[in-house]
């Protein structure tokens, strides 16, 4: 195999947003069967795919699967050869179809060589060889044919023939191996071994990965007993395990070991844990920190270097269940994934430390998106990026974290709670957009949240506030006026907002909806304010200029 041209097409740019309509048409894969083949000197794979899936007209037919970079050898078809084209990034092959009404079908391809991207072959930090799938947000194509958008789930397994001496982990569970090698299917490399993982629960591709490497495992324990339907053990609990390399396992310890009683709260925040284990794994891949389904990927460096992870493990945590489970109807919705688990995430916080851990770390969110050009540019909603990693900005995490925070405090703690867990289980298992979230906010609160959908998700920018006052002592008044100094183009922003009025001996606080340019309100007070704070406990992403008492004969 070594002595073989192993170069295939050119590889695709990643994260090029899909032409209108390409994953409109008659293809629902149901289950992938991947197969790789992993030498010894982890320079090249070869692989075998076979995909079941369902159309809903008979007869002969055109597949039209995402798949680039790598060679194509052979395409057979319930085991006839096809003819096949695959350039530009997509393999077509004609498939005769069968009689009947629904059909479910199976086609196999072969293929060779070294992935440009999506299977990183490299080694580790500690200088030992590793493959690791890296997938987000369309590069499963570049190791493994497949409809490669986020609005296609499959159920998914894994055959790897890897070396002794190196783990294999991947989506779901381990059924079999290590074993030894049929060498009839690793063409002619000798000596290696097989593992075997399966996972029943359908996911979209960006999501199904496979890590080998010298690997420790960690126990950690179990969670979500009693609310993990796909559990495989008989108490109906799932294992948490870490996983890393041998000179890191103490720290990736001390990084992972609060993950069982993460997945705990948000069962009881947002339903059952929807997969059959959890597996934290330091990984050689791209990015930092990747939600792949039950099978976590965190950065190799900074668990070698020894850095506190647990606010990525809440994170990733969370997108078990909103990004996972519940996945975006398309990217443009990337918000329901990040955002959420950029709020959630820093809510473990909230739960085991108090209400002060988490207005820190929302004030951190509220810092980074007043930084950020893009949030003053773009909506949090967003249709027109020219390649999908621009995506990853702050107004999918950190604005979109906020606009949660903003929502819990206009609908209040048992109405925001309530929608997002029947936001979760009515959409788990599926795709689902911003439009479906409000109606279901919109249906626990009972009024309309049109207003502040449109404003804080459709529309660039955030409120600037600036507020003056002055003081009747004859009537026991304070005059207040509140002008929005924002960009002319953002929105005009309508937000409940607490108003404090520092007192001689004491404070006053009161909540009043604000809208307009610029608003005004004659308020009773018992004395005379030393000083007005807007929104002192820090709910709304704005900007609050320091405000000044008008005095009279000025």
């Amino acid at each position: 195999m070594g002595d073989v041209e192993l170069e295939g097409p050119e590889p695709l740019v990643v994260g090029i947003p899909p032409a209108p309509g390409r994953y409109e048409r008659d293809l629902d894969v149901i289950h992938y069967d991947i197969e790789l083949v992993i030498p010894p000197e982890n320079d090249r794979v070869s692989s075998r795919t076979t995909l079941r899936y369902l159309r809903e007209v008979a007869g002969p037919h055109l597949v039209t699967l995402d798949f680039t970079g790598m060679q194509v050898e052979l395409v057979t078809w319930q085991g006839r050869t096809l003819d096949f084209r695959h350039e530009d990034g997509l393999l077509e092959f004609a498939a005769p179809g069968s009689p009947g009404v629904f059909d479910t079908l199976q086609v196999e391809i072969m293929s060779r060589g070294v992935p440009a991207d999506g299977l990183i072959l490299r080694d580790n930090v500690h200088g030992q060889p590793t493959a690791f799938a890296d997938n987000w947000p369309d590069r499963a194509r570049f190791w493994f044919p497949s409809n490669d958008h986020l609005s296609d789930r499959a159920a998914v397994s894994f055959t790897i023939h890897a070396p002794p001496g190196r783990r294999v982990v991947a989506n779901g569970v381990q059924v079999a191996g290590p074993a030894p090698a049929d060498s009839t299917r690793t063409g002619g490399v000798d000596g290696l071994l097989t593992w075997r993982w399966e996972s029943a629960v359908p996911i979209p591709t960006y999501l199904m990965v496979v890590g080998v490497a010298d690997l420790e495992v960690l126990d950690l324990g179990t969670a979500a007993c009693g609310e993990a339907p796909a559990s495989p053990r008989s108490d109906g609990c799932v294992e948490v395990t870490g996983w890393a390399f041998a000179p890191d396992t103490a720290h990736a310890r001390r990084v992972f070991q609060r993950a069982p009683e993460m997945v705990d709260l948000y069962v009881d925040m947002f339903g059952p844990y929807p997969y059959e284990k959890l597996a934290h794994v330091q990984a050689a891949t791209r990015f930092g920190g990747m939600e792949n389904a039950s099978t976590i990927f965190y950065s190799e460096q900074a668990i070698a270097e020894g850095r506190d992870l647990e606010g990525t493990v809440a994170h990733e945590i969370v997108h078990q269940w909103f990004g996972n489970s519940v996945t975006p109807a398309d990217w443009a919705h990337l918000w329901i994934s990040e955002g959420f688990a950029s709020y959630f995430g820093p809510y473990f916080w909230e739960h085991v430390e108090g209400r002060q851990a988490l207005v820190d770390r929302m004030e951190a969110h509220r810092e980074r998106v007043l930084a950020a050009p893009v949030v003053r540019e773009r909506p949090v909603v967003d249709r027109t990026p020219e390649n999908l990693l621009d995506l990853l900005n702050a107004n999918s995490y950190q604005k979109g974290a906020l606009v949660l925070h903003m929502l819990r405090w206009v609908t209040g703690d048992r109405i925001f709670f309530q929608g997002v867990r029947r936001f979760y289980q009515t959409h788990s298992g599926g795709n689902a957009a911003t439009e479906d979230f409000q109606r279901i906010m919109e249906e626990v609160h009972g009024e309309s949240l049109e207003w502040f959908f449109r404003q804080w998700l459709h529309a660039p920018g955030y409120p600037e506030y600036r507020v003056e006052w002055s003081w009747n002592g004859a009537r026991n008044e304070v005059h207040l006026r509140v002008r929005q100094e924002q960009d002319s183009a953002w929105p005009t922003f309508r937000m409940p907002m607490e108003v404090e009025f520092q007192l001689d001996g004491g404070v006053h606080r009161q909540v009043l909806m604000m809208d307009g340019r610029e608003w005004t309100r004659t308020l009773p007070l018992p004395g005379e304010p030393l000083a007005v704070r807007l929104d002192p406990d820090g709910w709304l992403l704005a900007r609050i200029h320091e405000g000044s008492q008008i005095r009279e004969g000025r």
